[in-house]
């Protein structure tokens, strides 16, 4: 078994966060030790480690509370579950293109100042008048 800590330091959460997760009911079935302090098996870990890597995946509290409906009511529900994995799967490729845009336009920009102050380009610039 593992106390609040412990389970904060092996899944990175805050202990507030952990806390939040349970008072939201997002962990089913806490169990109390003898002092009515929260403990966790590992199946416990586990699933809070999946919360974890579905809040990373852009879930909010609402969807991960429905998703955790849907795994407790069993196999039944897979393919809902898919069908909201992979919306989250393609909202963050849309987010990686976005991302790789990004990048590119830099790598350009730098490339861009690098052939300026080496002399092989002149100077250019949308936001200066200069006089033709």
């Amino acid at each position: 078994m593992y106390t609040m800590m412990q389970v904060c330091r092996e899944t990175n959460l805050t202990y507030q966060a952990l806390k939040y997760y349970c008072n939201e009911g997002l962990i089913p079935h806490v169990k109390r030790d003898d002092n009515n302090r929260r403990i966790f098996d590992e199946k416990d870990v586990k699933w809070i480690k999946d919360l974890v890597c579905l809040k990373k995946c852009g879930m909010s509290i609402q969807e991960m509370k429905e998703y955790l409906d849907l795994c407790l009511k069993g196999e039944s529900t897979i393919p809902q579950r898919k069908k909201m994995l992979t919306a989250k799967q393609e909202a963050l490729r849309a987010s990686i293109k976005e991302l790789e845009d990004s990048v590119a336009y830099i790598n350009w920009k730098q490339r861009f100042y690098d052939e300026v102050l080496s002399g092989n380009r002149p100077y250019v610039s949308n936001l200066i008048q200069t006089e033709t």
